[in-house]
């Protein structure tokens, strides 16, 4: 199976499955000489896993990593780090009723077309839970660029959305509630929308917007590798993402050209910031912004009709546990893969 690395200067390969004996994953690139800060990569991992919020799967894994190369006496050596992620709470049983089934939105038919085969436990390596490994590669990406800061925050969940711009938002909120929004008003009706969803057996979907400040003007290439079409590329591989937008986005699509020039400063700042901090696929020096959409979870702990191998429709009921909204847990694997956008073109520009 192709398409499981990532990044050109600083990549990530992850391998494993949802129900397997363990995540992983081997990072290449990572610069010699960082002293790393384990407690860091530990606490993406909290944010991250399952169980910790009665808003998110059920699931209990602590998802502690090991690491089994390319770090001595806490420093990296600059050779791959390898490391996995055991698996401790699988419940295989949970998902025998649909070995032989397709689920709507899932990955499940076209795997079984594509490779003739496929792990219906949880997903596989379709399963979100991949995404664990992500998170491991973006902790450790994240010391790599020194004084740039990434802030990712829930901005909406269904029809519930911030009115306030980011810089309006104090980021030291964001980890102040179950949700992972900065405005705590919005925060409580978002978690009360979430509960009322699961006990309906049913999912929401939800939008991130992360923000990245104290980035050098330089980073990105001009033409294929434009920077801000690899953090699209980053943000459309996370599961369930279904868009991207950054800067003005579609909005800017309305506006006149004399409405969405970002005039310039003496000091070439700007006195607007709808380019997003990006120009010419190149930053610029201002903050870059974006959003993303996550789709509803497709796992309904309710009857939907299904499709069978044999080519029949039958009706069944969702089982295991799933998150009723995707977005709160999604906030570091946002993070997690701007970090790893960011640190492969940051090592880039340090080097020419």
């Amino acid at each position: 199976m192709a398409g499981n690395s990532f990044g050109k200067n600083f990549s990530l390969m992850t391998f494993g499955e949802s129900h397997g004996e363990a995540l992983g994953g081997i990072i290449d690139g990572c610069p010699a000489g960082i002293t790393l800060d384990f407690d860091a990569i530990r606490n993406e991992m909290q944010r991250r896993k399952p169980g910790q919020s009665s808003i998110v799967t059920q699931r209990k894994e602590e998802d502690e990593v090991q690491f089994l190369s390319g770090i001595f006496e806490g420093k990296t050596t600059g050779t791959p780090i390898g490391f996995i992620i055991p698996n401790t709470n699988q419940k295989s049983h949970d998902y025998s009723d649909i070995k032989d089934t397709y689920r709507p939105s899932h990955a499940d038919y076209v795997y079984d077309k594509k490779y003739g085969i496929r792990d219906y436990r949880g997903g596989g390596r379709s399963s979100a839970r991949e995404t664990a490994s992500r998170v491991v590669a973006g902790a450790i990406a994240k010391q790599v660029i020194p004084n740039i800061k990434i802030h990712a925050y829930v901005s909406s969940v269904g029809e519930i959305t911030i009115n306030k711009l980011y810089s309006e938002l104090d980021f030291s909120k964001i980890e102040n509630n179950a949700v992972r929004c900065p405005d705590m008003d919005m925060a409580l009706k978002m978690e009360n929308y979430i509960k009322e969803i699961k006990k309906q057996g049913d999912t929401v979907g939800g939008v991130i917007t992360c923000v990245v400040q104290n980035v050098p003007i330089g980073l990105g290439e001009p033409v294929f590798d434009k920077l801000h079409a690899e953090l699209g590329k980053a943000m459309l591989s996370i599961n369930a993402v279904k868009g991207f937008e950054f800067g003005s986005g579609f909005e800017g699509a309305k506006m006149k050209g004399s409405e969405h020039n970002d005039l310039f400063n003496e000091d070439g700042t700007t006195k607007t910031n709808l380019s997003g901090g990006i120009q010419g696929g190149i930053s610029n020096g201002m903050d870059i912004y974006f959003k993303v959409a996550f789709k509803p979870v497709a796992t309904l702990i309710q009857k939907q009709d299904v499709l069978t191998k044999e080519g029949k429709i039958i009706n069944l009921q969702g089982k295991g546990r799933h998150d009723p909204c995707v977005v709160p847990r999604a906030v570091p694997i946002v993070e997690a893969m701007t970090a790893l956008v960011i640190a492969d073109y940051y090592l880039l520009h340090t080097k020419s």
